[in-house]
């Protein structure tokens, strides 16, 4: 029984670890569900290859995190393995099945404990205040912060030769009207603009990366120059005005319902 018992808090300081490197990921700037899968990738070895895990590698911090969960991970699973060895290679039959069947038992319920919305709301606050003091991380989640995920997003959009944005200003362009914002400039030669200026020009094989809804970042990466993409334009700022207009008649009428 000793053995079953390790497994079980194997178990739990696995689930811990992940949760707090989780936690850590996040306040790096990771999406919570990225943060999530990462962790428990790492803790595991599964490894694998996204957009996500490049992030990972590039960050000083996460790979620092990472790191670890890779160094704790394989400690975890082979003192499980030894010990779940250890503790059945002697049992009978029935010994066996018996602490086979309260493992199983104890690991569903540490399981269903751990999705419970109570033990995320003890345990987030607890550990989010623990990082902050104790670690240099900044608490900010920023896919959570931008609302990524549903109708608004960020995307890389390339720009070709032929396109509506090729050879133009930005101030010309006024992407603002349509609700998209430019977060950066990746030039062709190498170079990176961060938070561009309304002079700074858009050149061909230059990848803008924007802030927007998600509907209006692919109608800019598939607009042509001309006449076309100026009416395209012209109908995404008719557009944008419209939805503004819309959400503060929201916001006016949330607001007179709460008085």
């Amino acid at each position: 029984m000793l053995a079953v018992i390790t497994v079980f808090i194997v178990a739990v300081v696995s689930l811990l670890i992940t949760r707090i490197a989780t936690l850590a990921l996040v306040l790096t700037g990771m999406s919570t569900q990225a943060a999530r899968f990462q962790a428990r990738s790492a803790l595991t070895g599964t490894g694998f290859t996204t957009n996500e895990a490049e992030s990972v590698v590039s960050h000083p911090v996460r790979r620092q995190i990472v790191m670890t969960l890779m160094m704790l991970g394989g400690v975890g699973l082979v003192t499980a393995i030894a010990t779940l060895i250890i503790g059945f290679a002697n049992a009978s039959r029935a010994e066996a099945f018996e602490r086979l069947l309260v493992l199983a038992v104890a690991l569903a319920g540490l399981l269903l404990m751990a999705r419970t919305r109570w033990f995320n709301r003890a345990l987030t606050p607890l550990l989010s205040r623990l990082l902050s003091r104790y670690t240099q991380l900044e608490s900010r989640d920023y896919a959570e912060l931008l609302r990524l995920g549903g109708e608004w997003g960020v995307g890389e959009v390339s720009v070709r030769e032929g396109d509506w944005m090729a050879c133009e200003r930005l101030a010309d362009l006024d992407l603002r009207s349509e609700g998209v914002a430019v977060l950066g400039i990746e030039r062709r030669e190498g170079g990176y603009v961060g938070a561009p200026s309304f002079e700074s020009r858009v050149g061909p094989g230059d990848v803008l990366l924007l802030y927007g809804r998600g509907e209006r970042l692919k109608d800019l990466d598939a607009r042509p120059a001309g006449q076309v993409g100026d009416d395209a334009h012209e109908a995404a700022v008719t557009a944008e005005r419209g939805e503004a207009g819309a959400e503060r008649a929201e916001d006016a009428n949330r607001e007179a319902a709460e008085r």
